[in-house]
């Protein structure tokens, strides 16, 4: 089969580019190379996490790899038929969990059997969804579209030591059913939850404190975690509709007061509130792959960020679909196609 050619430094020159290449890969049995891999980032080549995503996508395909190194900026990868299985992995620092998970699911979605996969390393990072936001945004939709999945946070872990661990269990998708998320609803119910490991509790407090003066009335959840998962602190905000749930985090850093904390989770839960559409700009990212494994779909967001637009591109090459990006004054409508050959 002929090898696919990726350039890395394309768009917004991130790992989405190498996730999504390896996931559809995995899927379609393309081999492909990539270079100048992260060339957009201020350290690039593969780190950690990326490395065990390679890795891990290796394995359950049985896939012949070139260039699986720490910091490398080039990769070759022939995959091989996807076995089901119990995979274990380990990033070995706070690297995200979520982002590796989310390589390798869609791939175990088309396999020959169930599968378990549990990946321990950062499960609560600034650079990547945390795992509530898998487990109560994304997971809920994937489960509408088919999918059989059950997510579990078995450990947090924030940078910069992680130790974290997700497990996720996971079937072959019998039937798919499109998603069309184009209207949300009326918000049912809004909360903060303050988390807080090896930090003192107050800052959980002072920080839900200040999320329920910026946003109303919240229902509050406090999770004081054991010492030894931190140190770390994030603030989410869960606002939930009858088709969607969104989740907005905000991380504690040293010398950062509180409430700034809470001032910037607060900040992206309003913009959200406010607008008229049932998919944030993060989620957007996470939907357009499994909508092009289903072949049709459609959703409508407020920002299309150049994130979203490159790994659109990327899905474009692997898969006989088109994406349609249609805007008007307060809300663009993302739809799928299949391009007229």
């Amino acid at each position: 089969m002929e090898w696919m050619e990726l350039d890395g430094s394309r768009g917004e020159g991130g790992g989405q580019i190498l996730r999504t290449a390896l996931s559809l890969s995995m899927i379609t049995g393309i081999p492909f190379a990539i270079e100048h891999i992260r060339a957009g980032r201020k350290k690039p080549g593969l780190l950690r996490q990326h490395l065990t995503a390679v890795q891990a996508a290796a394995q359950v395909c049985g896939a012949e790899v070139e260039g699986a190194e720490a910091g490398s900026q080039h990769l070759r990868f022939r995959p091989g038929p996807v076995r089901g299985g119990d995979y274990r992995h380990a990033i070995g620092s706070a690297g995200s969990c979520t982002l590796v998970l989310q390589t390798v699911l869609p791939a175990l979605w088309f396999a020959d059997g169930p599968s378990t996969l549990r990946i321990s390393g950062g499960t609560h990072n600034p650079a990547a969804p945390p795992a509530d936001f898998l487990i109560r945004c994304w997971q809920p939709l994937m489960q509408r579209m088919g999918v059989t999945l059950d997510l579990q946070l078995l450990r947090h872990g924030f940078y910069p030591a992680g130790g974290g661990e997700v497990l996720a269990t996971t079937a072959p998708v019998s039937a798919w059913q499109p998603l069309h998320l184009d209207t949300r609803g009326d918000l049912r119910r809004q909360s903060v939850v303050g988390v807080v490991a090896g930090v003192p509790v107050e800052v959980a407090k002072r920080e839900m404190q200040r999320a329920v003066s910026q946003l109303g009335v919240l229902d509050e959840e406090l999770r004081v975690l054991p010492s030894n998962e931190g140190p770390g602190n994030v603030l989410l905000v869960v606002l939930e509709y009858p088709e969607v749930t969104e989740v907005f985090s905000a991380f504690g850093e040293r010398g950062v007061p509180a409430e700034a904390v809470a001032d910037r989770a607060a900040r992206n839960a309003r913009l959200f509130r406010n607008s008229c559409v049932p998919v944030g700009e993060h989620l957007a990212d996470q939907l357009v792959l499994p909508m092009a494994l289903v072949g049709q779909g459609s959703f409508t967001t407020h920002v299309i960020s150049s994130h979203l637009r490159t790994n659109c591109k990327i899905i474009e090459e692997f898969l006989p679909v088109h994406f349609v990006f249609e805007e008007s004054e307060t809300c663009i409508q993302i739809s799928l196609a299949r391009p007229q050959i």
